[in-house]
């Protein structure tokens, strides 16, 4: 695609959803699993705090919606939390948020694709051998179809997004009519009890409480990508803000319906579900081989009349499919973030860059490359993983609110319409009432899941802030050094040019190279060749005079049988005896057709170069000599990559 057409890849409402929403509509799947999860560790006692932290997650859901969709009308121009935050804040806290998302959608891609892969096992165990491989394959699948552009991926990953919204809303619809019946789903969990772990078994106190606030934390992975659209908002069709705030309103309204509505089936239809099957009781057979079936796919199971049940394998598939294209989220969230800090100079400028269909191309490689690995590292296990998200998201969060508190105070200083300044008022509430409320779940956060694995992501995010700050200071001194000053000096002509053309023996290469620089006209030119066999010297220099080349041989005799420091050494006195002049030093090069011809040639030729570059007032020239085997590398492709979708003609061989 031109650069002009970019505007024909902006994405109407239906399509924004499941390309920015999918990560907070798919995180339903797991958010509820993840507090009984924890509740579980002191047996079936604790499981009535359940609907509580529930409706503690669902209040926070609302209250960061209402926040960015503040965000979205204030900072239309993209960039979210990471500007808002620089804008108000200052740089360097920009970059917390900066390095703090860029954490978290890695880890969203990784637990979003661990969490899918759970789900298939789910309906088919006997895949569980090969977790870690599905998972790394689904990445690079989703990593390839975004490489097509956003709104082909967007295309490609709505309708499943639809079902998937479509199958959790008949089943909740489902179960909660057959429980209004007297005929309430029952899981098949329902039956075993569970054996809690002897540090959690009688908690009271600060204990109990921290237990709860442990599965608070776990639950709130239901608000992971919320600030996705925040980002995005760029990408939307006109007019943007509005569009965006509608579809973030869409998103929020739609996951909590979703998220009340499985967890409220989770409670009628008596999951009970652990992080070890050991803990079981009544378990028949080995606990060890026993794989549990994730809560969604227990209460789809009982809603529809069994694992054999034509809706079982339409939730579980579409579940599978929602997961790991919640992904997708992270796609579009991490390459626009990084296009931006590129822009910055905070990330190498190639981040920047858009490919052949206009997506960036390197940032969504990157992020496939870092998420592939996390994947392989932790095979693909979600319980592990789990505890390394979501604290980048409420750092972002918390910051984001605070910064807009500051653009709401600046605003309300000049604004003189009293009907403006009741909604700045109102939403500098909201804003304000966001901050403190994500600032607690951070705290929250940090507490419960630090020494769990959780100070992996913070120190990956401090290392990741050093990071961009070392290339933005690389970045400005190399401007520094490189910002015109005078422009009539840097144009000045040296005052002399020396050439240097490098001999190793007479041959037609050597020729050539004398040709070309006799063409540049320098003031001296001389051939250059290091002795290190006498005999040899003496030879070249009598075929030097018998040919009559009219060029001085200057011959360095090397006893070490050195040749590169020689050439190095002389190539820079030169320079020291005239520090106003150029040396311009020609070297003859072999161009080869065989990969394993460059071992046989030019290693001379490569090591000079490499030193000579260093030199201060050198310049370097290849001549290039083309071997007969080169004809064999010569051979362009019939087609150039993107040329038929360019409407380029074919080329023909040569």
């Amino acid at each position: 695609m031109r650069s002009e057409e970019l505007h024909e890849t902006l994405l109407p409402k239906r399509l924004a959803l499941p390309i920015f929403a999918s990560d907070p509509l798919s995180s339903v799947a797991y958010a509820t699993q993840e507090i009984l999860l924890v509740l579980t560790l002191g047996g079936l006692a604790y499981l009535h705090f359940t609907p509580w932290i529930a409706a503690a997650v669902v209040a926070l859901m609302t209250v960061v919606v209402l926040s960015y969709r503040q965000v979205v009308h204030a900072y239309p121009s993209g960039g979210g939390s990471y500007e808002v935050v620089s804008t108000n804040l200052g740089p360097s806290a920009g970059l917390v948020v900066a390095a703090s998302l860029l954490v978290d959608y890695v880890m969203t891609v990784a637990v979003s694709v661990a969490s899918g892969v759970d789900n298939i096992i789910s309906a088919v165990p006997e895949l569980a051998d090969a977790r870690v491989l599905m998972a790394v394959g689904f990445v690079a699948i989703l990593a390839a179809m975004n490489l097509r552009g956003v709104r082909e991926s967007g295309r490609a990953f709505a309708a499943p997004t639809y079902l998937f919204i479509g199958g959790v809303l008949i089943m909740v619809i489902t179960g909660l009519i057959r429980y209004v019946l007297g005929d309430a789903p029952v899981a098949e969990s329902a039956k075993y009890g569970v054996t809690a772990n002897p540090s959690d078994a009688h908690l009271a106190g600060l204990a109990l409480l921290m237990l709860v606030l442990r599965a608070f934390s776990s639950g709130c992975t239901a608000l992971t990508g919320v600030e996705a659209i925040s980002n995005g908002v760029p990408a939307f069709r006109k007019p943007k803000s509005k569009n965006a705030a509608s579809t973030m309103a869409a998103m929020g309204s739609t996951a909590i319906v979703m998220f009340v509505g499985v967890t409220a089936l989770a409670l009628i239809t008596k999951v009970h579900i652990t992080d070890d099957a050991c803990r079981l009781t009544g378990l028949d057979g080995n606990c060890e081989t026993y794989t549990q079936r994730t809560v969604i796919a227990q209460i789809a199971a009982a809603v529809f009349g069994g694992e054999n049940s034509v809706g079982f394998y339409f939730i579980q598939a579409a579940t599978a499919l929602v997961l790991i294209l919640a992904a997708n989220t992270a796609f579009n969230g991490f390459p626009l973030l990084a296009s931006i800090l590129a822009q910055h100079r905070y990330l190498p400028r190639q981040l920047h860059n858009r490919g052949d269909r206009l997506a960036f191309s390197n940032g969504i490689l990157a992020l496939a490359i870092v998420a592939a690995l996390l994947l392989w590292g932790f095979q693909a296990n979600v319980t592990s993983l789990i505890h390394l998200y979501i604290l980048g998201v409420f750092t972002s969060f918390t910051l984001s609110q605070l910064g807009m508190v500051r653009h709401w105070n600046r605003e309300l200083r000049t604004e003189l319409d009293p009907g403006e300044r009741r909604r700045h008022h109102s939403s500098r509430v909201i804003n304000g009432v966001g901050a403190v409320v994500t600032g607690l779940v951070l705290v929250i956060v940090l507490a419960t899941k630090f020494t769990q694995g959780a100070w992996l992501a913070v120190l990956a995010a401090i290392v990741l802030w050093v990071m961009m700050r070392g290339i933005r200071r690389h970045y400005d001194a190399t401007s520094a050094e490189l910002a015109v000053i005078d422009p009539k000096s840097e144009l000045a002509l040296p005052s002399r040019v020396l050439g240097i053309v490098l001999v190793s023996t007479l041959h037609k290469p050597t020729l050539r190279a004398l040709a070309y620089a006799r063409a540049f006209r320098p003031d001296r030119l001389e051939a250059l060749t290091v002795s290190v066999d006498r005999d040899e010297a003496a030879a070249l220099r009598a075929r030097w005079e018998e040919y009559g080349i009219g060029v001085p041989l200057k011959i360095i005799d090397s006893p070490y049988r050195e040749v590169t420091r020689p050439v190095v050494e002389y190539v820079r006195s030169v320079r020291r005896e005239s520090p106003r002049d150029i040396v311009a030093v020609f070297i003859p090069e072999y161009v080869v057709g065989h990969w394993w011809e460059n071992l046989l040639h030019n290693q001379s030729a490569l090591w000079l170069k490499s030193r000579l570059l260093f030199t201060p007032g050198v310049m370097v020239t290849s001549v290039p000599w083309q071997l007969s085997s080169s004809a064999h590398a010569d051979r362009p492709a019939a087609r150039a990559p993107g040329s038929f979708r360019r409407g380029e003609p074919q080329q023909h061989q040569r």
